[in-house]
C-alpha cells in the first residue's frame, strides 16, 4: 500500500522559533500544511511561505470577543476541505508533535483495520534550556510527564468524519461519522511547551496579551496569566513527574501513561476533567 495522503492545519502567531522544529519533525510525513495566521509580526510568514508544501491564511475571526472560540470554530471546519482528497489529517498546534515510532506503517495498519480515529496520550515535555537551531526535539528532548488534559485527537478520517466537535483547546471531542479507534492507544501528543523556563514565562505574557474580553471573563487561558512563582510551581510538578526517554521507551510509555478508562474517548459518558479552558 502506497505511503497515505496527510494534511495539516494548524494556528499560529509568532512561531519563528518553534516552526523549525516543527517542520523538521512533520516533514517526515506530512504532504501539505495549512497554518491560520493570526497576526504574526515576526518571521513566522516568511518561513511557512519558504516552505514548497505550505500555505499559509489569515486567522478568521468567528467571534470579536473571544480567541478561544474563534479558534474552536476554525479546528471544527477547517479539516473539511480535505475530503476527498487526504487520505487523514492532523490539527495541532506548532508546539504538539504527534509520535509513533513508525507512523506511516501504523496509520497503514490502521485504514486495512478501518480505523478512523486516533486520539492521542499527552506528554508534557521539559527542557532546562532552549534547544539548539539544528535540534530533532523528539530525540534531543525526549523525556516528559504524562499529561491527561493533552490526551488528543489530532489524527482522524476526514472522509469517515462529519462533525469533530472539539470542545475548547481540543482538549476532548466528541466526533462523528463513521467511527472506529484502534483497541490499542499507540499515538503520543508530545507537548513541546516547557522549553526553557524564560521561554515559557515570556510566552505566557504574550499569549495572554492575545485573549479577548470573553476568554478572560470565562478564565480560558488563565494559565497564561501565572506569576512566576506559579509557573515555577507548575514547572517543578512537572519536572519531578518527567518520566523515561520516551523514544526508547516508547512502548513503556502508552502502557503507564493512564488507566484506560480514564481516556474520554473510552468512556460512554463524557467526562468532566478539570481542563483550564472550561
Amino acid at each position: 500500500m502506497n505511503k497515505p495522503l496527510i494534511h495539516l492545519y494548524s494556528i499560529c502567531w509568532n512561531e519563528e522559533r518553534m516552526l523549525p522544529f516543527f517542520f523538521k519533525h512533520y516533514d517526515k510525513f506530512v504532504d501539505r500544511y495549512i497554518f491560520f495566521d493570526d497576526k504574526s509580526d515576526d518571521r513566522t510568514i516568511e518561513l511557512i511561505n519558504n516552505h514548497p508544501r505550505a500555505e499559509v491564511r489569515p486567522f478568521p475571526e468567528s467571534d470579536n470577543n473571544s480567541f478561544v472560540l474563534s479558534a474552536q470554530s476554525v479546528h471544527n471546519s477547517c479539516w473539511k476541505e480535505s475530503k476527498g482528497t487526504a487520505d487523514w489529517v492532523i490539527i495541532t498546534a506548532v508546539d504538539e508533535f504527534l509520535y509513533h515510532p513508525d507512523l506511516i506503517k501504523f496509520l497503514i495498519k490502521c485504514k486495512s483495520e478501518e480505523i478512523t480515529a486516533i486520539p492521542a496520550l499527552g506528554y508534557q515535555m521539559l527542557s532546562e534550556e532552549f534547544p539548539c537551531d539544528n535540534f530533532d526535539l523528539i530525540n534531543d528532548v525526549p523525556h516528559g510527564a504524562p499529561s491527561q488534559p493533552f490526551n488528543k485527537l489530532s489524527l482522524f478520517d476526514p472522509n469517515t468524519t462529519t462533525e469533530t466537535n472539539f470542545q475548547k483547546g481540543r482538549h476532548e471531542a466528541c466526533p462523528e461519522g463513521k467511527l472506529k479507534y484502534p483497541e490499542r492507544d499507540e499515538l503520543l501528543n508530545l507537548h513541546f511547551k516547557y522549553l526553557s523556563f524564560d521561554f515559557v514565562f515570556e510566552r505566557h505574557k504574550q499569549l495572554f496579551n492575545k485573549l479577548r474580553r470573553s476568554d478572560i471573563k470565562n478564565k480560558w487561558g488563565s494559565h497564561y496569566k501565572f506569576n512566576e512563582e506559579e509557573l515555577r510551581n507548575d514547572w517543578n510538578k512537572t519536572r519531578t513527574s518527567l518520566k523515561y526517554n520516551i523514544v526508547t521507551k516508547w512502548d513503556k510509555a502508552i502502557r503507564s501513561h493512564s488507566p484506560k478508562n480514564k481516556r474520554w474517548w473510552r468512556l460512554e459518558e463524557k467526562s468532566r476533567f478539570p481542563f483550564f479552558w472550561r
